[in-house]
């Protein structure tokens, strides 16, 4: 329904299509548009949903001989690859808001449209992007998940977590107040306990011997933007990815060092021999990409297991007071 002028009441009314011309950025564009028509006498009406298709197809007009990128397009993207919308523009290193105004109506330049127009058609170079520019987004979660969705678009299988990753997943899922520095420890007694009780390593990164203790170089780089804050929590996680063992042993790690703040852990590791060895006579403050070696940290972890006479993963507790107790004496 909408108001007629001649009826002088609301009445219904009923479109036809009719020849349309506009005037946008100085040039003029015919298109096919609406008008409607009161079903009472004829007279044309005003209405707001058609006044709003007959501007969209003035755009599409100018989109169409200009080679810009359709709305619809725009629109389909995010879902396509599973990213929101300020990820996306923060992924292509534009304002956080300039992809937004894009969804909303506004016209890209040329040079923007072009690389929307290639992403669309070519997930191959959406994924490039991604991994070049992924340090832009902030949230490691969005970059995942936008991965995972572009890899089943390239038709492969889902793309598979390294180990060290499913940790950080589940870590993230489980601690909501995880700072990048208490990420790190996590991984390095993670590492240690599991090697005491199953002889091997659970994942095959190499951290190194910097100032703060021990850190997982590719790690650090992808959670440096938080800085001193907490890494955004993941809402959900797959436990079934692990055994019952490594489940166990992360939980336990969970339980009796990430209950420290990442500044207390690193007084941890700080008067652990595998930090203290590979560090050497360096000055306190020195950088140092000096790797803590798996032998050196399997050989201390296995070592500490024996003397507590650690029987299961619950009882690094024992170990974890023990350390806490000696660091705060210090």
């Amino acid at each position: 329904m909408t108001f007629c002028e001649e009826c002088r009441t609301d009445v219904a009314y009923h479109r036809e299509n009719v020849s349309l011309k506009g005037s946008l950025k100085g040039e003029e564009y015919g298109y096919t548009g609406e008008k409607a028509v009161c079903a009472e006498c004829g007279a044309e009406v005003y209405a707001a949903e058609i006044e709003d298709g007959n501007l969209k197809a003035l755009y599409d007009a100018y989109r169409q001989k200009n080679g810009i990128i359709s709305l619809e397009k725009i629109l389909e993207l995010p879902q396509k690859y599973n990213i929101g919308k300020r990820p996306l523009s923060l992924l292509l290193g534009w304002g956080e808001m300039t992809f937004t105004r894009y969804c909303e109506g506004d016209l890209p330049t040329k040079q923007y449209s072009d690389i929307l127009q290639k992403i669309y058609d070519e997930p191959s170079y959406y994924l490039s992007l991604l991994e070049q520019n992924k340090r832009n987004l902030r949230s490691q979660t969005a970059y995942e998940k936008s991965k995972r969705q572009t890899a089943e678009l390239l038709g492969g299988q889902k793309t598979t977590a390294s180990k060290a990753d499913e940790v950080i997943g589940y870590l993230l899922f489980q601690c909501e107040d995880i700072t990048p520095l208490a990420l790190q420890k996590a991984l390095y007694y993670i590492q240690g306990v599991y090697y005491a009780f199953m002889n091997v390593f659970l994942f095959s990164e190499d951290c190194e011997a910097w100032v703060h203790g021990p850190v997982y170089r590719e790690i650090y780089n992808r959670y440096a933007s938080y800085r001193f804050d907490p890494i955004e929590s993941n809402s959900e996680f797959d436990v079934s990815v692990f055994t019952d063992a490594e489940k166990a042993v992360i939980d336990s790690v969970i339980q009796n060092f990430c209950c420290y703040s990442g500044k207390i852990l690193e007084r941890f590791t700080h008067s652990e021999i595998p930090w203290l060895k590979t560090r050497g006579s360096l000055p306190a403050d020195a950088h140092s990409n000096r790797i803590i070696t798996k032998e050196d940290i399997g050989e201390y972890f296995r070592a500490v297991k024996q003397k507590y006479n650690m029987l299961t993963p619950n009882d690094v507790e024992n170990y974890a007071q023990v350390i806490f107790n000696r660091t705060m004496r210090s």
